[in-house]
């Protein structure tokens, strides 16, 4: 391999969601190595990971254990698929996931990530309806905004426009309604619970403008990641589970992101007390050592499938990989020996505390989010709200703010994916010494990106 890493990066590897004419003529960051909470570049300056590499690395960096699970797994079976076989780490990881999971999600079906889970959710809610008699339900309602995945079903389902069009056409049936952005509501933005009615009823309108007899499943995340952490107002899901109950629709919690202690809850739908049909998860169950995701289903929704001649024609090679699905595990082993969940719920209200002091700075217009993952909103005018226009999206939140940031020593989203918002999600082992750190590096950054606005 060349010696010069940024030159091969540019010359061969094709990075995800980058644009990669501006490595042209600039190095590209490379990242060697990882030890807690913290991450450590090709020339040996470190930085705090703020972003748990893309809100993965849970249990924090260099745990040696989970290393060594994967190892001693791949010398005794390296590879198996659960086509119509089992191994004993898929079985073993099924039933926890199932213990986990709340009310009657007993049945796991195994990918290798967050989008084939979301992929894998839609194709099992339409396949459900037929096989109890609801041939014409097929569409999905998620929010606007949101985001969901690559695959062509899951891109379907997100919300963000820009993401889709250079796809299109794209499956079909897939519809959005207004998001939980209180900060931005249309109507009640001074009185939450009257605006969570408000946003689940629009499900409901949705579900009706569309025809009750069409509609299969509802997609949400019980703190929505694009556009910056919009968590749930009072009532909100609530509301939801009712009117997906009235209408025969299937209740879906997309936890990619949500799942495994980012809230401070195995579950966010634990968190927000509601039981949905089916949970969608992956990130967090291995903290990124090793790649696996899951659809956890409902025994409602898996009776049909399994009797008869029934089959769900559907599966990835690499699903429940024993390797991935022995590091899992020890990770859970992890989350339940040192309690990582207990940790962020006693540590959540100072993590947020610390970020509410940049709301001094004019640049800050919002301060949310839920457990260890935040979102602040840049603004141009405090009182108004007034967001960046598109050139100064371009200069200040690309052409300076991520790249100030990291240079800061903090690596973590700069983002317009709806408005312009920076979002955080450190290792759940972060303590308030750490977040401190993370808001003096945000003050410096955020104060000079003020000027260049």
């Amino acid at each position: 391999m060349s010696a010069d890493l940024s030159k091969t990066a540019y010359d061969h590897l094709w990075m995800h969601f980058t644009r990669m004419s501006d490595y042209e003529n600039a190095p590209v960051p490379t990242i060697v190595r990882g030890e807690g909470t913290y991450i450590y570049d090709d020339r040996g300056k470190r930085y705090i990971d703020g972003l748990s590499g893309l809100f993965v690395v849970n249990a924090g960096h260099g745990r040696h254990e989970l290393a060594q699970t994967a190892y001693k797994q791949a010398q005794e079976l390296a590879f198996f698929p659960v086509w119509s076989y089992a191994h004993p780490k898929a079985v073993e990881l099924a039933e926890r996931l199932a213990h986990y999971a709340p009310g009657d999600l007993n049945k796991v079906f195994f990918t290798t990530g967050g989008g084939e889970a979301v992929e894998t959710a839609w194709k099992l809610a339409k396949q459900y309806h037929k096989l109890t008699g609801n041939h014409t339900k097929y569409k999905v309602i998620s929010r606007a905004v949101a985001y969901h995945g690559t695959p062509q079903g899951a891109l379907s389902i997100t919300g963000l426009p820009a993401l889709k069009a250079p796809f299109e056409p794209l499956v079909p049936g897939a519809r959005k309604v207004p998001n939980t952005n209180i900060y931005r509501a249309p109507l009640h933005g001074d009185d939450p619970e009257a605006f969570g009615r408000w946003a689940a009823d629009q499900i409901e309108q949705q579900i009706l403008f569309e025809g009750a007899d069409t509609v299969a499943a509802v997609f949400l995340e019980p703190v929505q990641n694009a556009g910056g952490c919009f968590p749930p107002p009072p009532g909100y899901f609530q509301r939801v589970r009712e009117i997906c109950d009235t209408y025969d629709v299937l209740l879906v919690s997309d936890e990619v992101i949500c799942a495994f202690g980012r809230l401070g809850t195995m579950f966010g739908c634990e968190k927000f007390g509601y039981v949905p049909d089916m949970i969608t998860c992956a990130k967090g169950m291995t903290s990124g050592y090793s790649p696996i995701g899951a659809c956890i289903v409902s025994d409602r929704i898996a009776e049909p499938f399994y009797r008869g001649g029934n089959t769900f024609l559907h599966g990835y090679t690499f699903g429940g990989h024993p390797v991935s699905a022995a590091v899992a595990l020890a990770n859970l082993d992890i989350f339940d020996r040192e309690g990582l969940n207990q940790h962020v719920l006693d540590t959540e209200a100072g993590f947020l505390g610390t970020l509410d002091r940049l709301r001094d700075l004019p640049i800050v217009g919002d301060v949310r989010g839920n457990g260890f993952f935040y979102g602040i909103e840049l603004v141009k005018d405090k009182a108004t709200k007034e967001t960046f226009t598109d050139e100064e999206t371009e200069r200040v939140l690309y052409g300076f703010l991520s790249k100030a940031l990291y240079d800061n020593g903090l690596y973590c989203r700069a983002d317009d994916r709806g408005d312009p918002v920076v979002q955080l999600a450190p290792p759940l082992i972060s303590d308030q010494a750490l977040f401190d750190e993370i808001e003096g590096i945000l003050r410096t950054v955020l104060t000079e990106a003020w000027t260049k606005l």
